[in-house]
């Protein structure tokens, strides 16, 4: 790697542990960073500041920097005795109760977490980005780790020429020089210091502009420009539903999406600054298969629950994802239909329920839950809770708890006390069984579901089996695609030429049932290969190849363009069987050798990559190029590559030492 380490310069503030927000009260935090190719052990001499109250008298105050180096440590304006433990920076002195301290200091940091350099080292798009949920910040940036302190962040980066620079708040400088382009951001109200985010990246911008006048940003690729409105649809509509639906002006200066190479999760709903997985870049075939549509609805629900309100502690988890994953379903009703919101919401039910089958079920309210529980249950929870007291209580509920707390930390029993004043209910006994009680009680979630939705009732109603006369009438009837669905995978040897008439999506679940096709119908499922889903593409490609070999050269040339989704699922697949068909493409298989062994470097995302050693590893071909690529994938920043190259590692040991 080109060693590319920064200084940091930086004057800050931020929450503390528990103990800590009793003596100290961190107002603001104007920092400075600049990102060079230098030595490790060089240092850079400037001054920034970080301003507090003391509200208790004290002997020291902390921040949390992990493996910092620090200089012309100053508190207002004198040299202060300081200690660095190594995760923390210890300020020692005779505090006594006082507003408006100034904290000044340089400071050198080599981050190992939370910050990641992609691309300077290999074939990756070069990129610098961050993610600080938990407690990460810290290793890039001094602050606190507890949440139950927010300040105000005024960030400044000093960063290479041809580069965007991404950040909270509102960019009010862009000033360059000969070296670099220094870029500020600037927030005016306070936020949590995991949520501080920086991204570096080469990128274009689409703006649309609110109802409400906020600005949305919304970064891209410049190669992906026929792809921005497929990815970001509907990010319009989402914003303005939302500040309807809510009560609660969005609460920051704007809104900014950008998508980065192999992060680490599809989102994070840092303030103001949505960073998000490119992976959900996506064409316009691929919407129908993976859209961005509900990553893009719960990180903006974020803004306002978990940024604006932020929870106390991991107990109280659920109101950040509960409610984020609540409002995105909201989102998708309004955009979808309502079907669309009590389908989402039965799979989530029947998730659950096979969490409690297997003895996974924990409280909501458990700080230990997991992200099913957080997320699924927490968004059922809501969905009973509004259907308990009506829509009026909850909305007015919603509105006066983020309003009461704005910007401040929160626990279950705030939310609770707004609703049992809105609507005048006694709530004990619903957050006894709903949010302290282990026991997911699916019958009675699957009865209000069925209250509210015909289109529920119907699909629970229709169940076939081989000798089911009604599966016939039904596959080809006016019921739902849902429901169709369900009955091809029950009972695919019922399907017939009509019922390829169907929709899209029922056919994409005849491309995924139907693995033995009759000869009867390889007509109509060849034309499976001209649907507008790279799903059904993929699927259909396959089960056509097993099926009719005589015919699988004509099913290559059909398919030798689809790239598919942005992992590569048609293209990938594609070139494996081209591999296998003896007969196909004869004087191209080294080319289609080296492009799916080239699909296993860094340039590519971790989904792409692991398709890529998998497909390989199937057909045993293995040179030093995939074993370099392998050792690269061991120790790659994202755990998913990383688990699977180990794994893989682990059950090839003797195949990877042979070569």
């Amino acid at each position: 790697m080109k060693h590319i380490l920064f200084f940091i310069s930086t004057l800050f503030c931020f929450v503390i542990q528990a103990q800590q927000t009793e003596v100290v009260d961190f107002k603001t935090l104007d920092a400075v960073v600049f990102f060079n190719q230098i030595k490790i052990d060089s240092t850079l001499y400037d001054s920034y500041e970080i301003t507090f109250d003391i509200l208790k008298k004290t002997d020291s105050i902390y921040l949390d920097a992990v493996h910092m180096k620090f200089k012309n440590v100053a508190l207002n304006g004198k040299k202060v005795k300081y200690k660095n433990e190594g995760k923390k920076l210890v300020i020692y002195n005779k505090f006594k109760p006082s507003e408006d301290n100034k904290l000044q200091f340089l400071f050198f940091a080599s981050p190992k977490k939370a910050m990641y350099f992609v691309g300077w080292d290999n074939e990756a798009r070069n990129q610098i980005w961050t993610q600080g949920q938990g407690k990460y910040t810290s290793n890039w940036l001094p602050s606190i780790d507890d949440m139950n302190d927010k300040m105000e962040f005024d960030l400044t980066f000093a960063a290479p020429k041809d580069y965007e620079v991404v950040s909270n708040g509102k960019l009010i400088l862009k000033n360059p020089s000969s070296d670099y382009v220094l870029w500020k951001y600037d927030m005016q109200k306070p936020m949590a210091s995991y949520l501080a985010a920086l991204v570096v990246g080469k990128y274009d911008k689409h703006v649309e502009i609110s109802k409400s006048g906020i600005p949305l940003e919304m970064y891209y690729y410049s190669e992906d420009s026929l792809k921005v409105e497929p990815t970001y649809r509907y990010t319009k509509e989402m914003f303005d539903f939302l500040e309807d639906e809510i009560g609660v002006a969005y609460p920051w200066q704007n809104y900014k999406q950008v998508p980065v190479h192999d992060f680490l999760y599809a989102g994070m709903e840092n303030t103001s600054c949505t960073i998000f997985s490119d992976a959900f870049m996506i064409d316009e075939t691929a919407f129908i298969d993976k859209n961005y549509v509900n990553v893009n609805a719960h990180e903006l629900a974020h803004q306002w629950f978990g940024d604006l309100v932020t929870e106390t502690s991991g107990t109280h988890h659920w109101l950040q994802e509960g409610f984020a994953t609540y409002y995105a379903l909201l989102v998708e009703k309004q955009v979808f239909g309502d079907d669309y919101y009590y389908w989402r919401l039965f799979e989530y039910a029947q998730e659950l329920a096979t969490q409690e089958q297997t003895g996974g079920n924990t409280a909501l309210l458990n700080p230990k839950s997991s992200s099913t529980t957080f997320y699924k249950k927490g968004a059922l929870v809501l969905h009973m809770l509004r259907e308990k007291v009506g829509d009026i209580a909850f909305k007015e509920a919603v509105r006066t708890y983020l309003e009461k707390y704005a910007y401040k930390n929160v626990e279950t029993s705030n939310f609770i006390k707004e609703v049992e004043k809105s609507s005048n209910f006694d709530l004990e006994l619903f957050v006894a069984k709903w949010l302290k009680d282990k026991t997911f009680y699916y019958e009675e979630v699957e009865a209000s579901l069925q209250r509210q939705s015909d289109f529920i009732t119907e699909y629970l109603m229709v169940d076939c089996e081989a000798s089911n006369a009604k599966c016939d009438y039904y596959l080809t009837s006016g019921i739902s695609d849902e429901a169709k669905s369900k009955i091809i995978f029950q009972v695919p040897n019922k399907i017939t030429s009509e019922v390829f008439k169907n929709s899209i999506k029922v056919r994409q679940a005849i491309a995924q049932s139907l693995t033995t096709i009759p000869s009867e119908l390889k007509q109509e499922y060849e034309s499976l290969l001209e649907d507008k889903s790279y799903v059904t593409i993929e699927a259909a490609l396959y089960n056509l190849w097993v099926n009719f070999p005589e015919d699988r050269n004509i099913y290559l040339d059909k398919t030798k363009e689809i790239i598919g989704l942005p992992n590569k699922n048609v293209r990938l697949l594609w070139l494996a069987l081209s591999l296998v068909t003896p007969e196909y493409g004869f004087d191209e298989k080294e080319i289609h050798l080296k492009e799916l062994i080239r699909y296993t470097s860094p340039a590519f995302n971790y989904e792409i990559r692991m398709q890529a050693f998998t497909f390989l590893n199937s057909l045993e071909v293995m040179n030093e190029d995939i074993i370099s690529n392998y050792k690269e994938a061991e120790k790659h920043h994202n755990w998913r590559m990383v688990k699977f190259a180990k794994t893989f590692a682990k059950k090839n040991k003797t195949k990877l030492e042979n070569n």
